[in-house]
């Protein structure tokens, strides 16, 4: 995949997805569907590593970029991911003398509730991949369940999903 095609499709989703999962289906249309530089299963291999490991929610970019061209596209995907942290300076300037406005406190609740439905509209597109299944589908459930009902951190649900799968594998339920 072309390096500079790579960064500027993952600047365009970083730029217009006001927070890290919202870029998902921008990323997955762009990377898997359009181009096919990445297959589903790397996608949700990359959106996994992202989660697991430290860092912003956006992370995962660095993981498509890897799959999508190697170091040199997780390389340029990081300069994806943070160019836009440059911004945030005179955002916050701007933003921080006019967040009593109401066009402007409207504004950014609007960006989140986008920003909400963007993630449930990518979700769907990664269950059809990660749910592959019965065993998978329970996981999925559980995990989510788990998250709405105690609000627990997410370590606690990659454990114990971890667990879960690996247990499933190892009784034959076609993890």
């Amino acid at each position: 995949m072309n390096l500079v095609l790579l960064y500027l499709l993952l600047l365009k989703a970083t730029l217009l997805s006001f927070s890290g999962l919202a870029s998902l289906p921008m990323v997955h249309r762009d990377l898997v569907v359009d181009r096919k530089a990445l297959t589903d299963r790397e996608f949700n291999s990359a959106l996994a590593a992202g989660q697991a490991v430290p860092g912003p929610n956006g992370l995962y970019i660095v993981g498509v970029g890897y799959f999508a061209a190697g170091v040199p596209g997780a390389v340029v995907a990081w300069l994806a991911m943070t160019t836009p942290a440059f911004l945030m300076i005179p955002l916050l300037r701007y933003l921080g003398r006019r967040a009593d406005q109401p066009l402007v406190r409207g504004a950014i609740e609007g960006a989140v509730f986008a920003a909400a439905g963007l993630i449930l509209a990518a979700t769907a597109a990664l269950a059809r991949d990660a749910a592959a299944t019965p065993a998978l589908a329970l996981i999925a459930l559980v995990s989510a369940a788990f998250v709405i009902l105690t609000r627990r951190d997410t370590l606690w649900v990659f454990a114990f999903s971890g667990l879960a799968g690996w247990l499933a594998s190892r009784m034959g339920s076609g993890v």
